[in-house]
């Protein structure tokens, strides 16, 4: 099938802050990338693989895939048909306060993949309600069920921080988020770290967080120009506050990681309209804006 089929559809709710995205892919793969937000999907057509937890995941129409903050993952067809999914975006905190999670509730999906029709039909009701600007009641009604549902899919779990990660790797991990911005070498990392050589670093960083300490300062820092994007800051501002060395090389791994340009998912939040959004990328954007109260 021909890759100008290839869509991305995302709104954004701005009284829940919850994103909605509906896409379908046929040559685009998304590579590897962490979120803030507690994402919950499900594939409507074909086959849907992606990596997450170690190992990679098969989900075909029906199924719902759930994937913690900061869990890293990737996207991509799983046979020459492509796929479409409907996937939402909860943040953190919208969640917490509407479950009503102590602060430091250390709360995970028990699984990543799993077979739950009715939580499957809610997340696309709430898809659906969110991309049609349906009423205020009607958005709340919808995102009150995904919450009812979501309750048994979530249990304790070990935080990944946790599970054995070695200290050198741990502090490498903090002096990155001490300054995403900032271009450190894998040498000055490791010596900071307290690693004999940055291959034992590499291998420690690994072990611990699943990838090297380059891609996890992209996941990073991705991470951030999301956040601001979504709050109306420029691309090219975000670019330099995120240590991309410009515009252009923030949008080729945002498109990487999203399936959209920076000022395309820009635009899908805040409703403004902006050129390069289509301009800037190949995979059209179709039914795109936020929401405000109504």
């Amino acid at each position: 099938m021909s890759t100008s089929a290839d869509f991305v559809r995302l709104v954004r709710d701005t009284v829940s802050g919850v994103e909605a995205i509906r896409a379908g892919f046929y040559a685009h793969a998304y590579d590897l990338h962490r979120h803030d937000d507690w994402l919950v999907g499900t594939t409507e057509h074909g086959v849907q693989e992606f990596f997450c937890r170690g190992k990679r995941h098969r989900s075909t129409p029906g199924r719902v895939i759930l994937i913690e903050p900061q869990e890293q993952h990737d996207g991509d067809a799983g046979n020459s048909e492509g796929f479409t999914y409907s996937m939402l975006y909860l943040p953190q905190l919208w969640l917490q306060t509407a479950l009503g999670f102590a602060r430091d509730a250390d709360l995970g999906f028990r699984t990543t993949l799993t077979d739950d029709p009715h939580f499957s039909a809610a997340i696309r009701r709430a898809c659906a309600a969110l991309h049609a600007r349906a009423d205020r009641l009607t958005r709340d009604a919808v995102l009150d069920e995904v919450l009812y549902l979501i309750r048994a899919h979530l249990g304790l779990r070990v935080a990944a921080d946790a599970i054995g990660a070695p200290a050198l790797a741990r502090r490498a991990r903090e002096r990155l988020l001490n300054d995403l911005a900032e271009d450190i070498s894998a040498d000055a990392l490791a010596r900071e770290a307290g690693a004999s050589d940055r291959f034992q670093l590499a291998r420690a960083f690994r072990t611990a967080y699943g990838t090297s300490p380059h891609s996890y300062l992209v996941q990073m820092r991705l991470m951030k120009a999301r956040r601001l994007l979504a709050r109306g800051e420029r691309p090219a501002a975000v670019a330099a506050a995120c240590g991309f060395a410009d515009q252009s090389h923030l949008g080729r791994w945002f498109r990487r990681a999203f399936g959209l340009t920076p000022a395309g998912y820009r635009s899908c939040c805040t409703g403004v309209p902006d050129t390069y959004a289509i301009a800037g990328s190949d995979i059209p954007l179709r039914q795109a804006g936020s929401m405000d109260d109504v």
